[in-house]
């Protein structure tokens, strides 16, 4: 969850407010599936620049959410049983998305370098999709490297294969600058991209946006009529005009440094109140932190109880597939305002986890 306080509410209604005083008849027709036209030439814009994705504003489709977009990528270019890459451990709700969905999922190991390129080519080569978080693995927070990058990129080329690559929160990284995407290295145009407004932004929005390769982009167009109505006109074109106006760019920025501030005083407070209890390795970027335990310790337990002491807190096993899961609770501290706070909200942890 992003930092609700500092999101600059004014700014954003007084845009939406003015989209709505102009009356404008666009805003009452319905919207174009594939997405506002002025906010998909922002988007195509803002990807060239700040992640290295050169696109046209006709690749991109703007959707409700990253499970739509997920959909709109299987109705698209899926069949039934096609095998998924699955990092293991991997995102939690695309794992269920995807298992209803019918997808056979393949595990493929993570480690401290990213996806092991190398498993998931020696158990499924012939995989049809591979679903990746490059920048900020979701859960654990690694990068994948360079070379593990290049060898993902050879085996969809060779194969024939796409490559979901889930962008969720790139932009929040706290030492040196955002990485290029996985997208800009893709010479054969194998790559999916996946982005969304609910990290840098608020999830109220209920606005993702996908990049499709040149060469499918019909097919997704003809899926998009069928699929849905569209995206709400009005947060679309809020969107369109926060980023061309300069406010996205400077909330970005000003996010990062305050994330990087609350991140710091929040994992003091923790190792102030739990000692060597929980041992944690912070990663270059990201909105959550991850907190090993013990192998002995049940962290689906500790969850539960946090969970029902009003935390929003996930037990780090529930995360894996098939490989021997790592105990950890994965703690968001965005909006952790200040050290009074965390020190608050680590002892009511530490009291809820002991039951």
């Amino acid at each position: 969850m992003p930092a609700l306080d500092a999101f600059p509410r004014k700014v954003w209604n007084r845009i939406a407010g003015h989209r709505l005083r102009t009356g404008e008849p666009l805003a009452m027709a319905y919207p174009d599936p594939a997405g506002y036209g002025p906010l998909r030439e922002r988007i195509a814009t803002y990807l060239g620049l700040s992640r290295g994705v050169a696109c046209l504003p006709e690749q991109v489709f703007v959707t409700a959410g990253y499970r739509a977009t997920l959909e709109l990528v299987l109705r698209s270019l899926a069949t039934p049983d096609d095998v998924f890459w699955f990092e293991d451990p991997g995102y939690l709700q695309a794992q269920l998305f995807l298992r209803n969905a019918g997808a056979k999922l393949a595990p493929v190991p993570v480690d401290g370098h990213g996806l092991m390129v190398e498993e998931g080519v020696r158990r499924a080569p012939d995989a049809r999709f591979a679903l990746v978080t490059p920048s900020h693995q979701s859960p654990l927070g690694v990068t994948l490297s360079l070379e593990r990058r290049m060898a993902l990129l050879e085996w969809a080329g060779k194969a024939g294969s796409w490559i979901i690559e889930d962008d969720y929160d790139s932009e929040f990284r706290y030492q040196g600058r955002p990485l290029p995407a996985l997208k800009s290295l893709d010479r054969a145009d194998r790559v999916i991209y996946c982005g969304t407004f609910s990290k840098v932004m608020f999830p109220g929005l209920r606005l993702s946006y996908v990049v499709v390769p040149l060469g499918a982009v019909q097919r997704f167009h003809a899926v998009c009529a069928s699929l849905n109505a569209g995206c709400p006109y009005l947060f679309q074109a809020g969107v369109a005009d926060f980023i061309a106006q300069g406010h996205f760019s400077r909330h970005l920025k000003r996010m990062r440094l305050l994330y990087a501030e609350r991140r710091a005083v929040f994992v003091r407070a923790l190792e102030q109140v739990f000692g060597n209890r929980l041992q944690i390795e912070l990663q270059p970027g990201g909105l959550h932190i991850v907190a090993g335990l013990a192998a002995h310790e049940d962290d689906v337990l500790m969850a539960e109880r946090a969970r029902a002491a009003g935390f929003g807190i996930k037990s780090l096993s529930s995360w894996y597939l098939d490989n021997e899961p790592q105990r950890g609770l994965l703690l968001g501290f965005a909006n952790v305002a200040d050290a009074a706070m965390a020190k608050r909200l680590a002892l009511k942890l530490k009291k809820a986890m002991e039951g």
